[in-house]
């Protein structure tokens, strides 16, 4: 997937997902997702009831398909099936430690997900580029070859950027996450969420689905209750990498009926 750790033989380069965010101001000394006013007031505001319906299509317009794709299919459920391990390539300390809290806040919030950072690259399954804003095109040119990284200026023009290697059975063998570092707080947190959760296999965005972040006209900066619907669907072992959309609705009203406990429960919601 990148001249660092290309791809084996028999495996394909999946897919690129963009975060457009909102340029908002740095704040050096709020840290963590909800110490920022541009969050807090995102999560007074959040709208946290949904009729199954409207959960059911959100998470199968990101599951499947991809807003740019370099090779492969987009038809079938992509996921990781095993541990997911995250080392962040950095020098610095202060977004590497916000980095950490939103992968443990994934953690927490998706039941079947085993996810954390780790020390190493060798052992890491998604690696996270932290780079200067001005080295951006230069990073997804090292990645991606300066051809596609022009393409993907041109049609994308990202801020930050994630993408995936998966087999031929559609699971996930490998991520890799470029975030910039200097764009604010809120940039950072909101990029570091939507293009994480994007690597771990709901790609797709799209503009049809007010409440998820996987839509480039919204920002979050904080993983939303809609999107934790979306992943906890996702990650249920009972939805497997490979799954047409046929095949997932025959499960779907089992586990969502698990998931809305799930998220109920750890969200401390009323309803």
């Amino acid at each position: 997937m990148s001249a660092i750790n290309p791809p084996a033989r028999g495996l394909r380069i999946a897919l690129l997902a963009l975060a457009t965010a909102a340029f908002v101001p740095d704040t050096a000394t709020m840290a963590a997702a909800g110490e920022l006013p541009a969050i807090s007031s995102r999560q007074r505001g959040e709208k946290k009831s949904f009729t199954d319906g409207e959960i059911v299509d959100g998470f199968l317009k990101t599951a499947f398909g991809a807003e740019y794709h370099l090779a492969g299919r987009v038809d079938r459920i992509r996921k990781f099936d095993g541990p997911v391990r995250v080392f962040a390539e950095s020098d610095r300390a202060d977004r590497k430690a916000q980095l950490a809290k939103v992968v443990a806040d994934i953690g927490k919030r998706v039941q079947h997900l085993d996810i954390a950072m780790i020390d190493t690259n060798e052992a890491a399954n998604v690696r996270v580029k932290l780079v200067r804003d001005r080295d951006l095109f230069r990073t997804i040119s090292s990645f991606y070859g300066v051809e596609k990284a022009r393409e993907i200026r041109t049609s994308l023009d990202p801020q930050c950027l994630s993408g995936f290697r998966k087999n031929d059975n559609f699971e996930i063998e490998h991520s890799d996450v470029i975030l910039t570092v200097d764009n604010g707080d809120f940039t950072f947190l909101d990029c570091a969420y939507e293009e994480l959760l994007q690597s771990l296999g709901p790609i797709n965005d799209t503009t049809s689905v007010p409440w998820t972040m996987f839509n480039d006209n919204v920002s979050m900066g904080f993983f939303d209750v809609y999107d934790q619907y979306i992943l906890n669907l996702l990650y249920d072992p009972r939805i497997k990498a490979g799954m047409t959309v046929a095949e997932v609705k025959v499960v779907l009203p089992a586990v969502l009926t698990d998931v809305r406990a799930w998220v109920k429960q750890v969200n401390e919601l009323k309803e």
